[in-house]
């Protein structure tokens, strides 16, 4: 069943983002309605099926498709899918509190990663977005590794599902301090070959995210102090947050990448084929 879900909602995604499609009649105007509605449900899922829960909120990895609609679809719809999508999802996980303020900062948080990552830069060299690369790889390697190393090693009680009436799962998982400097040293030079190799703007986009990440970290802290008042807490969830970011990160930029060379595959394939009427006299 849920196979058969997510291979239909990636069928209207790649439909969505082909110019020209039949499914959408062909109409930038459509294409970003139907990316929108695509989109939030993907967000309000992403983020309500996987929870760790803590004190007073949970984590969750919401992040990824907040990114991957930014990046795919540009600011508006990111900001809209990233705004509703997660609101919903804090109105049914029970944390109603959260909910204007997840509207207004995963809205705003959505937009800046669309919006800076779709500017053009005409006159940046291909060194120049090469360096970017390194600069934002060895940024995302040090956040990357601090923040693991630091306050994302241990035992971690995790629930799996729980929400719209789907049964929950609790495992416990036991992550080692070296996994994360291992990973911050696959991020650095992923993010360096694949400048190199795939894409020279690599590196822009995964500032873009760090610049957007860095805004809901900083927006959710202070909607919890000066809005929710929560005393100390705030400080104690700015790490997990920044786990957020950095998850949504090292799965959005490549699933981006994928989305998109799968979407110019079929938007070859349909001009490929032959018109009605072609072959008739």
């Amino acid at each position: 069943m849920w196979a058969k879900v997510i291979r239909m909602t990636f069928k209207r995604l790649l439909a969505a983002m082909t110019p020209g499609s039949a499914g959408f009649g062909g109409q930038a105007k459509s294409r970003t309605w139907a990316g929108a509605a695509v989109f939030t449900a993907l967000v309000a899922a992403a983020t309500s099926l996987f929870a760790v829960n803590l004190p007073l909120g949970y984590f969750n990895v919401g992040e990824i498709m907040v990114y991957t609609s930014a990046l795919l679809m540009g600011p508006y719809v990111g900001a809209f899918a990233g705004g509703v999508g997660s609101m919903l999802s804090d109105l049914s996980l029970g944390y109603p509190q959260y909910a204007p303020g997840t509207l207004v900062i995963k809205g705003i948080e959505g937009f800046i990663v669309g919006y800076l990552s779709t500017r053009a830069f005409p006159k940046v060299s291909t060194l120049g977005w090469r360096l970017i690369s390194v600069v934002a790889g060895l940024a995302f390697a040090a956040i990357l590794g601090y923040t693991g190393t630091m306050f994302l090693s241990g035992v971690f009680p995790i629930q799996l599902g729980g929400a719209w009436y789907i049964p929950s799962l609790n495992v416990t998982l036991t992550v080692p301090a070296y996994f994360w400097i291992g990973l911050a040293a696959v991020a650095l030079a992923a993010t360096v070959a694949a400048s190199v190799l795939v894409e020279d703007r690599v590196g822009w986009l995964v500032l873009s995210v760090l610049i957007g990440g860095f805004e809901m970290v900083s927006g959710y802290f202070l909607y919890e102090t000066f809005v929710l008042q929560l005393g100390s807490y705030p400080p104690t969830e700015v790490p997990f947050n920044v786990a957020q970011a950095l998850v949504g990160l090292i799965v959005a930029v490549p699933l981006v990448r994928s989305a998109r060379r799968l979407a110019g595959n079929r938007q070859e394939g349909m001009a490929r084929l032959p018109s009605a009427g072609a072959g008739q006299s």
